[in-house]
């Protein structure tokens, strides 16, 4: 039973946490860390961004091996699969929500309320001790290396994004792609978020996945 529980929260933290991510792409603030390069790429090269979102995510598996080494398990391999299905999520998410609203104040509150949901489903899928979203695996392995916690390390891993985001759309694009107020709210918000969300509910969760 525990493992249906395991598995039934952890599809709901990944939806979640797809909805949050592609909401803070619809405020037109700025795009969230997280998908800010695959964001960046997909628009100066017309390719699909769920697909884009993929490849990164491949390489943030790679990245998670070099980190942890001997410590990589195999099991973590299962990332990949995992970031296809999740792409596809954000794929449906992306072509269904359409948003037309030129109100600042109304579109602030949508990035607040993605933010939010974004911080939930990183919380919700870590927790569940299943497979990561590749991302956050990379933020986990980072806080792991650091020995600091994951609301810290996946501050700094939306820090480093954004400015490789910076720097593809600079360089190819002649521009500043998916970067604005959202953006750096999103760097500022969503780590603390998660040590809000961790604080408040991690105990339950680790119950849940224990």
């Amino acid at each position: 039973m525990k493992k249906y529980y395991r598995g039934v929260m952890y599809c709901i933290g990944l939806v979640i946490l797809a909805l949050g991510i592609i909401l803070n792409t619809k405020t037109g603030l700025g795009v969230s860390p997280i998908i800010s390069i695959p964001y960046c790429i997909s628009k100066i090269w017309k390719l699909n961004l769920g697909d884009i979102t993929m490849y990164t995510y491949i390489l943030y598996v790679v990245l998670q091996m070099v980190l942890r080494r001997r410590k990589f398990r195999s099991f973590d391999l299962l990332q990949i699969p995992m970031s296809i299905i999740f792409t596809r999520v954000i794929n449906v998410f992306n072509d269904k929500i359409i948003i037309n609203n030129s109100s600042f104040v109304m579109n602030l509150i949508l990035l607040m309320i993605a933010i939010m949901l974004t911080a939930i489903g990183v919380v919700i899928t870590v927790e569940m001790k299943f497979v990561p979203n590749a991302a956050d695996g990379l933020a986990q392995a980072m806080a792991e290396a650091m020995n600091k916690n994951l609301g810290l390390a996946k501050n700094i891993l939306d820090i480093f994004s954004v400015i490789i985001t910076i720097g593809i759309g600079m360089f190819a694009g002649g521009k500043i792609i998916g970067i604005g107020l959202g953006t750096v709210l999103a760097v500022i918000g969503v780590g603390r978020a998660i040590s809000l969300f961790n604080m408040l509910f991690k105990n339950k969760l680790v119950a849940i996945a224990s």
